[in-house]
């Protein structure tokens, strides 16, 4: 199961409380306070974790408390901290305080890790407040309560390269004959419902990765259908290659549809609009296909690649394609200054 947004609650350990204690020995009748501090509580760790796409880990479990420090002990024994609480989650997901609404962390980076809940300190002993003119305190300090909030978490998927288009354009079967992504895949529209990655390796030292973004329709950026689900999940996504049904099940025009999700894609966020793009028309094996080629061509200003999922024509020069894409995005990104 796929999923993309978790409210959850979390609460670190408290810390253990000091300890009242006196020496007690034979032939030592004044040994003097030996009360040891306790342990500090458990912190609860969010670690975004390579192999983990999904939050659907956390969907179920709404709680999550670490466990309090010791008690301090006698003989200036201090208390076992408390081991921490690790909470994997996918790369990109976004750590936000559900009740202030900022963002307390994004964690775009495999291994990145983030304290959401500190756990409390342990408290001090009676050994720590003798002095010369309190030889034998009778008081300690009680461990801190560990922080706790409520946490809202979302995940935009990250990827190299979104495969877009309407409804049934053959994103999932592309996917599918290009990595070894197992999504869904049936003869009728709607059939992906969340963002499927799959690994495309071009070399075997050279890989990227692709996300099919279920079908969009017009007005998705005002969240017709599903629109704000899948579009939120391109705005990681590096290069876009754009499908074109050459001959739509609903009847529709292919430049017209691309046309539309070109617009949905501006109205959502300029900065996706802008994002560089192959387009690319679908089931090549159609009749009509070389036709639809030839005026989205004119349409776009630059080459359209056909292919063909089926049959597999193009899809190495597709692949090659996204490749070139990439190095030119990776050297523009390199060359601009870091503010």
């Amino acid at each position: 199961m796929f999923v993309d947004r978790v409210s959850i609650f979390v609460q670190a350990g408290r810390g253990g409380d000091g300890f009242v204690s006196f020496r007690r020995e034979k032939y030592i009748p004044r040994g003097g306070p030996d009360g040891g501090d306790g342990g500090d509580g458990g912190s609860i760790i969010m670690i975004a974790q390579p192999g983990v796409d999904s939050l659907a880990a956390l969907a179920h479990r709404k709680h999550w408390r670490a466990q309090p420090g010791e008690r301090g002990g006698t003989s200036d024994c201090t208390g076992r901290n408390a081991p921490d609480m690790i909470i994997e989650v996918p790369p990109g997901t976004i750590i936000r305080d559900a009740k202030q609404g900022f963002v307390l962390k994004d964690l775009t980076q495999s291994g990145e890790s983030f304290v959401v809940a500190k756990g409390g300190k342990g408290g001090k002993g009676n050994a720590r407040f003798k002095c010369s003119t309190n030889r034998a305190p009778r008081e300690a300090e009680p461990g801190e309560e560990g922080e706790s909030r409520d946490l809202d978490l979302e995940l935009k998927v990250i990827a190299d390269v979104g495969l877009l288009g309407k409804p049934n354009a053959g994103k999932s079967t592309l996917l599918s004959r290009m990595s070894r992504a197992r999504p869904e895949i049936a003869d009728y529209p709607f059939t992906t419902k969340y963002p499927n990655l799959g690994i495309v390796n071009l070399t075997p030292d050279r890989s990227f990765v692709m996300a099919d973004i279920p079908g969009l329709i017009e007005g998705a950026h005002e969240g017709v259908g599903l629109g704000h689900e899948f579009l939120r999940h391109i705005e990681r996504a590096g290069i876009l290659v754009h499908l074109v049904e050459p001959e739509p099940t609903d009847g529709s025009d292919p430049i017209v549809n691309y046309q539309t999700i070109r617009r949905e894609l501006e109205l959502y966020d300029v900065k996706v609009g802008h994002r560089p793009e192959i387009v690319v028309v679908s089931k090549s094996e159609l009749p009509s296909a070389a036709e639809v080629r030839q005026k989205l061509s004119a349409e776009v200003g630059h080459e359209v690649l056909a292919i063909s999922a089926v049959t597999g024509t193009g899809l190495d020069k597709l692949r090659y394609a996204i490749a070139a894409a990439l190095d030119e995005r990776k050297v523009a990104a390199e060359a601009t200054p870091t503010p």
